[in-house]
């Protein structure tokens, strides 16, 4: 074919249309497919961090709370319940909380807690998931003639004293792990800001 008959100037105007339809269609299908990426404001909420209120926590007692949609045990512990931790380390399977990944340091002690009093944990048994169930009576048990208080995870058997630490013999292989926290105020705990970074 002759270049006489081609109208150069229309050649570049559909090649210019033709590129910006395609430019204009690409822009349609990327925006919804980066805005996939962006978490939704449902998904921020489930991962913010949590407040919890503990001025209600009477001691011996427990609450629930939830973050980023696993269950956090909060406990108020009595001196008793405290002055009973030391002579259970030759029945745990980790009682110097070895594994430093279950704990931010400043909850690396026999408390497992910056506070001695308050203890919290993610309320997840770490052999298959189940949620341990808080007995904090120091009364024989059918799970542990001894049993001196703590999380039993009625799943599998695992046992966890009051710091969380798991019992020789449970399924579970390591201890209950503790959130990152800080205290905002006396009476109010933040899981998932982690004091030391705050």
């Amino acid at each position: 074919m002759s270049q006489d008959g081609v109208n150069k100037g229309r050649r570049t105007l559909l090649l210019g249309a033709t590129t910006a339809v395609g430019a204009v269609g690409a822009g349609f299908v990327a925006v919804p497919f980066v805005k996939s990426w962006v978490p939704s404001e449902r998904a921020k909420a489930a991962g913010a961090p949590a407040k919890i209120d503990i001025s209600k926590i009477e001691p011996g007692a427990m609450l629930t709370a939830e973050w980023r949609g696993k269950p956090v045990y909060v406990a108020r512990r009595t001196q008793e319940m405290l002055d009973n931790l030391p002579g259970l380390a030759d029945r745990l399977k980790d009682p110097e909380n070895t594994v430093k990944t279950q704990q931010p340091a400043y909850a690396d002690n026999i408390n497992r807690s910056i506070k001695p009093e308050l203890i919290v944990l993610l309320g997840v048994c770490t052999h298959l998931g189940c949620a341990p169930k808080y007995n904090a009576e120091v009364k024989p048990e059918p799970f542990d003639p001894n049993w001196k208080g703590g999380w039993f995870c009625p799943c599998h058997g695992s046992r966890f004293d009051l710091s969380g630490r798991v019992f020789k013999g449970s399924p579970a292989a390591i201890n209950l792990e503790v959130p990152p926290y800080m205290y905002e105020s006396d009476s109010v705990i933040v899981v998932g800001v982690d004091e030391e970074k705050a």
